[in-house]
């Protein structure tokens, strides 16, 4: 399966799982994809928003890191970020 960048929706010409370096960034926007966002453990519902347990915190999920649990997923295809989902919860109590 062909891996989405996160950012702009973009075939990134990768497949999921491949070997990827920290200054690998998206053709279309730039993006780095060696980040959380691009990760298969990105999960906007757990703890840190990674479902590796001994992983470290990683602040800022769309910056290029050197977490060492990383492998690339189809997070890009299918995440929503937390500004769409928190727009989802907020119209639930809005009148």
């Amino acid at each position: 399966m062909s891996v989405l960048c996160y950012k702009c929706n973009t075939d990134t010409g990768l497949e999921v799982g491949a070997s990827i370096s920290r200054s690998e960034d998206c053709n279309s926007c730039s993006a780095d994809l060696r980040c959380c966002r691009m990760c298969e453990f990105y999960d906007v519902k757990a703890y840190n928003e990674c479902r590796e347990p001994s992983a470290d915190r990683i602040l800022e999920k769309e910056k290029a890191n050197f977490c060492d649990y990383f492998k690339l997923g189809s997070a890009g295809n299918n995440q929503s970020n937390k500004d769409d989902i928190m727009a989802m919860a907020n119209s639930l109590f809005k009148k």
